[in-house]
């Protein structure tokens, strides 16, 4: 690291806010561009690149780069964007099997594959309403391969408990996919998928 970064890292350390600002406004759009570049998506490298700033910021007094700043920041935000990238692809999978999961409860003409990112909201949208014991049974069960004993010996309740709350889960899932559409046959529209039974 050369002098000048060395300067400027002791100065946001020491909680410069000008320092920072005049780092942020230099940097910002070109790690953007980083970003985009493995994200091909503008708004999520913004926001990537935003939240990176603030975390930077917030966490600066730790702040210890053995490099260049600018090394620093651009490394960083390529670890992030991959980062993002996986995450992304876990959530797709997870949507996946979940509808894989459920849609022998549909009617056939329901049955064909999704648009993983539109399913991806109303899994997501399905997993926040349930109660929280109940979306945990099922995710311990569905995605970490846990049996309904197991499950119950590790929340402390009896299987019949398990039983009736995968039930219940399975029941809202239904519900949800029920209301999905696909290829004009059951399109979701985002006003469904936010909006609160």
């Amino acid at each position: 690291m050369n002098l000048t970064d060395f300067s400027i890292q002791k100065k946001i350390q020491g909680g410069d806010i000008m320092e920072f600002e005049r780092l942020f406004m230099k940097y910002y759009k070109p790690l953007c561009c980083h970003a985009d570049k493995i994200l091909k998506d503008r708004d999520a490298s913004e926001d990537l690149v935003q939240e990176f700033f603030y975390l930077f910021w917030k966490n600066r007094e730790t702040f210890t780069p053995k490099f260049s700043l600018n090394a620093y920041l651009h490394q960083s935000i390529r670890n992030n964007a991959l980062h993002y990238m996986e995450h992304l692809a876990v959530r797709k999978r997870y949507a996946e099997q979940v509808f894989n999961e459920c849609k022998d409860l549909l009617p056939s003409h329901m049955q064909t594959e999704p648009d993983l990112n539109e399913l991806d909201e109303v899994v997501n949208k399905t997993l926040r309403q349930m109660p929280e014991r109940c979306s945990r049974i099922f995710l311990m069960n569905r995605f970490e391969g846990k049996k309904y004993r197991e499950i119950a010996e590790i929340l402390s309740v009896s299987v019949k408990t398990v039983e009736a709350d995968m039930g219940k889960a399975l029941q809202m899932f239904r519900k949800s996919l029920k209301d999905y559409t696909h290829d004009g046959i059951t399109k979701i529209t985002k006003e469904s998928a936010y909006k609160t039974n």
